[in-house]
């Protein structure tokens, strides 16, 4: 399937740095993109003030705050208090519940977590809302958010395309009730239901009715962030959730790291060599990025914990001649990992299969023939699925590697570039939507590596 790049800021290219020795990292990742945007949206409708400590800030997280700010909702940056460790990605944020009104344009950019969570928060303000985003997120599935606002009483306007832009006039309450979706097409759609609806008159009972349910994981943190809050969430069979109406109880949170965007670092362990070590790893969490502890290990990695971190341990890696295994992955349960695996895969001396990804077509762009194309251009030898990607063992060259505005896309490439020369990113600023620090803290992880050369 053909990709088209859709940058709307081009930059100049930006040549992967390759590894010269094996690595010696040490790496503080910002918050949860995930967790932080969940937790705004419940402080928002919360029965009083929240403070998140640790927050993201990057484009996903900032454009939910100027969201909820539109809306009327009081965002506030704050310092730490007295004993609390400082952000040095920057400020905590203090969370005021407000009667929402209308009047406004959600620009959602290319974030799901916007573009899904928002428009049931919306619903319930006064007045009228529209939803839109960057052009290429006008292609992203939204048809079920759509219809369930519909099904749920809500008058909404759009051209018939289940897409954004679209429109409704909010009336301060959502009916709630029952309600059947089929959410095949991304677990957000389950989510961005379920944050909301508790404030529902009628609380919500929903039902899960396609084929498949992708990213469990991110429903679970869902619907422990509710229970924290101390929302009644049921959940009487496989695909089925009743949330009872009721109040969300105001709480200060703090945001663990993000552990999806610790991929490409720990990754790095097993083609530079070395080892790399994320620090304040969660003993227990419900990020999906969790599972790098165990997927990793399946190439050779070793991984220990010491203290608070997690250390991931690559041994020789690919630089140094190590031969990683071809594998059959299945990940529906974490897409978002699949580019880091993938290019791994694309480094391998066998065959790997990796399925269970076919939603990923529908995100910040097609993941599945953006990977094909990039890896392909650049010697590989990559064959699109249905539900995946099957990549052969080829001899990889440097070249173009289009990022298509797509976070993951780009340090993709940047791991392929550990040890290929010449891979050159075409907007390695697009890693801004949820890691807008990551060229500084990749050249810092790859300079570990020229220190012991």
């Amino acid at each position: 399937m053909a990709v088209t790049t859709h940058s709307q800021s081009p930059t100049e290219p930006w040549t992967a740095p390759l590894a010269r020795g094996p690595l010696r990292g040490d790496v503080s990742l910002p918050g949860s993109k995930s967790l932080t945007n969940r937790e705004l949206v419940l402080a928002a409708l919360a029965d009083g003030p929240s403070t998140i400590r640790l927050p993201l800030h990057s484009r996903d997280s900032a454009l939910m705050v100027e969201a909820l700010r539109q809306l009327g909702v009081g965002v506030d940056e704050v310092a730490p208090g007295l004993g609390e460790t400082p952000n040095p990605y920057g400020p905590d944020l203090r969370i005021t519940p407000a009667a929402m009104h209308g009047d406004v344009r959600v620009d959602c950019g290319l974030a799901g977590t916007v573009m899904r969570f928002l428009p049931p928060l919306a619903a319930l303000a006064v007045g009228p809302v529209t939803i839109d985003g960057d052009p290429y997120a006008r292609r992203r599935p939204m048809h079920a958010i759509i219809q369930a606002l519909v099904d749920l009483g809500v008058d909404v306007t759009d051209d018939g395309g289940g897409a954004m832009p679209f429109s409704f006039t909010g009336t301060g309450s959502v009916r709630g009730g029952s309600l059947a979706i089929d959410a095949s097409a991304s677990s957000q759609f389950v989510s961005g239901l379920l944050l909301s609806a508790p404030r529902f008159d009628e609380g919500l009972h929903l039902t899960h009715v396609g084929d498949r349910l992708p990213s469990m994981p991110h429903i679970e943190m869902t619907v422990a962030a509710l229970r924290a809050r101390g929302v009644r969430v049921d959940e009487p069979a496989v695909g089925e959730w009743v949330v009872h109406p009721g109040p969300i109880a105001a709480r200060d949170v703090t945001i663990e790291p993000d552990l999806s965007n610790a991929a490409p670092f720990a990754a790095a362990a097993l083609v530079a060599g070395g080892t790399v070590r994320i620090r304040t790893w969660p003993t227990a969490t419900t990020q999906v990025g969790a599972d790098l502890e165990t997927l990793l290990p399946r190439w050779g990695a070793t991984v220990t914990r010491d203290g608070a971190d997690l250390v991931f341990d690559g041994g020789v890696g690919v630089r140094g001649g190590a031969s990683l295994p071809g594998l059959a992955l299945d990940l529906s349960r974490g897409g978002e990992l699949a580019p880091a695996l993938v290019a791994l895969a694309a480094l391998a001396d066998g065959p790997s299969e990796i399925d269970g990804i076919g939603h990923l077509r529908g995100h910040e762009t097609d993941r599945l023939a953006a990977l094909a194309a990039d890896l392909n251009g650049t010697g590989g030898s990559v064959h699109e699925r249905a539900e995946g990607l099957r990549i052969e063992p080829a001899a990889l060259h440097g070249g173009a590697w289009a990022a298509y505005d797509d976070h993951r896309m780009a340090t993709a490439g940047a791991i392929v570039g550990l040890v290929v020369d010449g891979v050159a990113v075409d907007d390695i600023g697009s890693t801004a939507k949820t890691l807008p620090q990551f060229p500084e803290l990749w050249a810092a992880l790859v300079a570990t590596g020229d220190a012991v050369a």
